[in-house]
């Protein structure tokens, strides 16, 4: 599904320059559940990045399904990025000022979509009395899992997830970890995920380790 050669990223110029990336070549499996860990400033979330669309390449190339990705403009990567990838990130990233609902369905209606699945998305992530809810007024878990239902709403064949569990306790870092694995051996999503906790590695089917800026 998703496959990278050459992948360099660099950002800066001259002895400013940092190189993030340094020549990747990956193979990721449709359907895979694959975490990907190193430490800080190896690359690794820059890695994650590129495959979904957030940054383009300085060199090398990214294929989806055989579409080069990083040969994309702006508007081709914005409606591929809504309609093939899920984001999780560590700090939810939700609209303060929209209810958990609202959070929710808006790729869906920047898809221009209707977000049909919403109901049975509240059912499976166990948060149907928490949608009218501001951020705010929701447990950290909680607004993960409308993390998790917004990154679902369009359907994608992909998630990518940045340290999903780094900002929740351990009960809720379970839960989460649980919906990823559910989503992923029961509905086929190839699940990505970055995190420096070696338990939530190990639950995935590979490993992969980038230390400065490649492959190790």
């Amino acid at each position: 599904m998703i496959k990278t050669e050459n992948l360099t990223r660099t950002y800066g110029k001259g002895e400013g320059q940092v190189v993030a990336l340094k020549g990747v070549d990956l193979t990721i499996n449709d359907g895979e559940m694959v975490a990907i860990i190193g430490k800080s400033g190896s690359g690794k979330s820059t890695l994650l990045n590129l495959i979904g669309g957030l940054d383009v390449p300085t060199e090398g190339k990214i294929f989806y399904n055989d579409t080069e990705i990083g040969k994309m403009n702006d508007t081709e990567l914005s409606k591929f990025r809504l309609n093939n990838v899920g984001f999780v990130f560590q700090f939810f990233d939700l609209i303060p000022e929209l209810t958990a609902e609202e959070n929710i369905l808006l790729p869906s209606k920047l898809a221009k979509k209707n977000g049909e699945q919403a109901d049975g998305l509240y059912s499976a992530l166990d948060i149907n009395d928490r949608i009218k809810h501001y951020p705010s007024e929701l447990s950290g878990g909680q607004q993960q899992r409308a993390a998790i239902a917004r990154a679902l709403i369009n359907s994608p064949d992909v998630l990518l997830c940045d340290e999903p569990t780094g900002n929740l306790d351990k009960r809720s870092g379970e839960e989460v970890m649980s919906l990823l694995k559910t989503l992923n051996e029961e509905q086929g999503k190839t699940v990505i995920i970055v995190t420096h906790d070696a338990d939530i590695a190990g639950q995935c089917e590979r490993i992969i380790e980038i230390s400065d800026g490649h492959i190790a």
